[in-house]
């Protein structure tokens, strides 16, 4: 697999991950069972888009003094675009979590905690997945066709399903849950599973904490995918990844509380899986530079965000 990292580059990239999240559960209280207020997820939110674009700049500077400025710009532009792409679409990730909060009525100073561990076990299963497809794509170069076909499919799917409202009360993975593990009726404080009567037994957080690990599976499927036409260098792949999904927890306090005025966001996302699986599919007849697929994918959000938050929901008449 072909990467521009050096092993050492990896070893700081994961020892800075390491350490901001031991700061955010211990120095910030990212593991105490109270809300984030909004002004502290604008805060976080800043924080790590700062961070993206800080390290951004100190790979393109990095790589102009040992490979040449024009293949450091190639680069920086891959992971910038790569980046928007996961921010973009991790968008979709906090709408899920606010129903999934929503359908178990999760007081709002657990979120924290469940976001928390949700985000670690996310960092864990996309580090496979990330690895696995790279590998696919590296034995398999068609692979990046199927990719595309399955990206359009999925982005007409999500403009079909877009007025649609998921129903959990029949979701498998609930069901297979419950009928394994011995469940409270309610929660117990901000704890995933209590002893009772010397026997351990898990609460209605422990389903929530599944569920958003199972919803970013599914996420993942679509967002990791993406990534590749932008870029099948590992390094890139990952660190654009963990960026997004680092600040996903504060990107959710954020929107929470105004999520329905982005109700036609949703259509600009799908119109991005389905710009991004159109330039995989016609990659070998039409490249479209990195710069240009950053500004499709950018006026698309942002268009979609405009027409949110000008045009008053359905739903709110």
């Amino acid at each position: 697999m072909h990467t521009i990292a050096q092993p050492w580059m990896w070893g700081i990239f994961i020892l800075f991950i390491i350490f901001m999240l031991a700061v955010d559960m211990f120095a910030m209280g990212g593991n105490s069972a109270k809300k984030m207020s909004t002004r502290q997820a604008a805060t976080w939110s800043l924080i790590w888009v700062s961070l993206a674009l800080l390290f951004d700049f100190g790979l393109w500077y990095y790589l102009s003094t040992t490979v040449g400025a024009a293949q450091a710009k190639i680069v920086a532009m891959e992971f910038l675009a790569g980046y928007v792409i996961e921010k973009s679409l991790s968008v979709d990730n906090v709408f899920v979590f606010l129903l999934i909060f929503s359908q178990f009525s999760v007081p709002a100073e657990y979120q924290r905690k469940v976001l928390l561990y949700g985000v670690l076990g996310a960092i864990v299963m996309r580090i496979g997945m990330i690895l696995a497809g790279v590998w696919v794509v590296a034995q398999f170069s068609w692979i990046l066709y199927v990719f595309g076909v399955f990206l359009l499919i999925t982005g007409f799917k999500m403009v079909w399903d877009a007025e649609k409202e998921p129903d959990l009360s029949n979701n498998a993975v609930l069901r297979l849950v419950r009928k394994f593990l011995p469940l409270t009726n309610d929660f117990r404080q901000d704890k995933f599973s209590v002893t009772e009567h010397g026997r351990r037994i898990f609460t209605p957080l422990l389903l929530v904490l599944i569920l958003i690990e199972v919803s970013d599976v599914v996420f993942a499927v679509d967002s990791i995918p993406a990534i590749f036409a932008v870029t099948t260098d590992p390094f890139i792949v990952f660190t654009s990844n963990i960026f997004a999904i680092m600040g996903l927890r504060a990107l959710y306090f954020l929107l929470a509380d105004m999520a329905n005025r982005f109700h036609y966001l949703k259509y600009g996302l799908a119109a991005v899986l389905m710009f991004v699986g159109g330039k995989m599919l016609l990659a070998a007849w039409w490249h479209i530079s990195t710069e240009a697929s950053l500004s499709v994918i950018a006026a698309l959000i942002l268009g979609s965000v405009s027409v949110s938050l000008c045009r008053t929901a359905p739903n709110e008449q």
